[in-house]
C-alpha cells in the first residue's frame, strides 16, 4: 500500500513557516502546485488552516528537512511509518459457507419475527441473502415455507450479535414515534384532571360522614344505656 501525506496543505503550510525549502521541494511532497505553495506563502490561500508539523506526524524526519535544505535538487521523503495499517476491504455481499447456507430461512423468518423493524438490506447484510428471497418468506409463499422454524442468525454463525445490535439501532433510529392512538391513552387535559381529583376529594368526604354517623349508633347502644332502661 502507498505511503500518503496527511493533510498536505496542512503539511505545506508549517513546511513554508519553519523550514527553508524551495517552493518546488514543498510542492512535490506535499503534492501542490508551486503557485499554490507560493500562494500559500503570501498569505493568499489556505487562510485559516492550521499547520500540522509532519515530524510530530512521524512522516518526515529532522535529518531529511536538513538534507533538502542544503540541497535544492532533493526530493523530500515519508519516513517509514512505524505501524502500518492494513487497507480497508470494499465491502460486499456478506459470504455464507456452504455447510450454513441451508439455514438462512430459518435466520431470516426469526429476523422478520423478531426485529419487523429492520428493512430488507439490513437482513440481507446480515444473513447474505436476497431481497427476493425475504420476501417470499415475509409473504409465505418460499417453496419451504411449512418446514420453515425461525432460529437466531447468531447461534447459526450466520452473523455476529454486534453486527445485529448494530442493524437493530440503525433501524430504531428511523423509527416514527408511537402515536398516542398507539401508546393507548392520551394525556387528559388540566380541568379534567381538576375534576377528577374534585370528585375523588367528594367520595372521601361521604366516606368519612358514613363513619361518622356508624359511631354515633354505636354510641346509643351502648351497655350502659341498657342497664338504665332495665332500671325503669
Amino acid at each position: 500500500m502507498a505511503q500518503q501525506l496527511l493533510m498536505p496543505k496542512a503539511t505545506a503550510i508549517w513546511l513554508v513557516d519553519n523550514t527553508a525549502l524551495s517552493f518546488d521541494q514543498i510542492a512535490q511532497f506535499c503534492k501542490l502546485h508551486p503557485l499554490e505553495v507560493k500562494a500559500i506563502a503570501d498569505g493568499e490561500a489556505a487562510q485559516g488552516i492550521k499547520g500540522l508539523d509532519p515530524i510530530a506526524t512521524g512522516q518526515l524526519s529532522r535529518d531529511e528537512i536538513a538534507r533538502a535544505e542544503k540541497n535544492p535538487a532533493h526530493k523530500l521523503k515519508l519516513s517509514e511509518p512505524k505501524v502500518r495499517v492494513p487497507e480497508s476491504k470494499r465491502r460486499g455481499p456478506r459470504y455464507t459457507p456452504v455447510s450454513k447456507r441451508q439455514d438462512r430461512p430459518n435466520a431470516i423468518l426469526w429476523l422478520v419475527r423478531n426485529h419487523p423493524e429492520l428493512k430488507d438490506a439490513q437482513i440481507s447484510r446480515l444473513v447474505g441473502t436476497t431481497k427476493s428471497t425475504i420476501e417470499q418468506i415475509r409473504e409465505r409463499t418460499h417453496w419451504n415455507s411449512a418446514n420453515l422454524t425461525p432460529m437466531d442468525p447468531v447461534t447459526l454463525g450466520l452473523c455476529s450479535q454486534i453486527d445485529l445490535d448494530m442493524e437493530v439501532e440503525k433501524a430504531a433510529k428511523g423509527r416514527p414515534l408511537p402515536t398516542a392512538a398507539e401508546l393507548g391513552a392520551t394525556l387528559q387535559s388540566a380541568h379534567e384532571t381538576e375534576r377528577l381529583a374534585g370528585h375523588e376529594r367528594e367520595e372521601e368526604k361521604e366516606i368519612d360522614a358514613d363513619a361518622v354517623f356508624a359511631k354515633l349508633k354505636s354510641l346509643k347502644s351502648s351497655p350502659k344505656d341498657e342497664d338504665e332502661d332495665d332500671q325503669f
